[in-house]
């Protein structure tokens, strides 16, 4: 990797929640399309198509998660269509998740080129962990 010649990608995240909130990421995550390779009582591995991997643990420690404080905002999760992003608000809603940022929505403010949208829902988790699953693409 000398002189940043080596290419490099993303692996993996790992995020520390309560045990009782697994089910709900592990249906989120298959909801998403997200296989499971891993699992047991204490946490478990997604992956997706392109070999990404979420892992879901229990935390270390019992504190608040301030996603505009330092460290990572959010993660946001690319979806095929903006009916994906309306599908995932339906699935969001049904299980007593709301939308925020008055999300669903286009954002004109991130330019994307002549017919093209940035089409989003943004959404916090029962462990306080902001995800965002978007369409960027044409605009329909």
């Amino acid at each position: 990797m000398k002189g940043g010649t080596s290419r490099t990608g993303l692996g993996h995240i790992v995020f520390g929640v309560k045990t009782e909130n697994l089910p709900f990421y592990k249906d989120l995550m298959a909801f998403l399309g997200w296989n499971t390779i891993f699992a047991m009582d204490e946490g478990f591995g997604g992956v997706n198509k392109d070999g990404i991997s979420f892992w879901f643990g229990n935390q270390a420690n019992d504190v608040s998660n301030d996603y505009d404080g330092p460290g990572v905002n959010h993660i946001a999760i690319n979806v095929e269509s903006q009916s994906d992003v309306d599908a995932t608000v339906a699935y969001l809603q049904e299980h007593g998740v709301s939308p925020l940022f008055d999300t669903p929505r286009h954002r004109p403010d991130f330019p994307q080129g002549e017919g093209q949208t940035y089409y989003q829902v943004m959404f916090e988790t029962p462990d306080r962990i902001l995800i965002e699953v978007v369409n960027i693409g044409p605009k329909s």
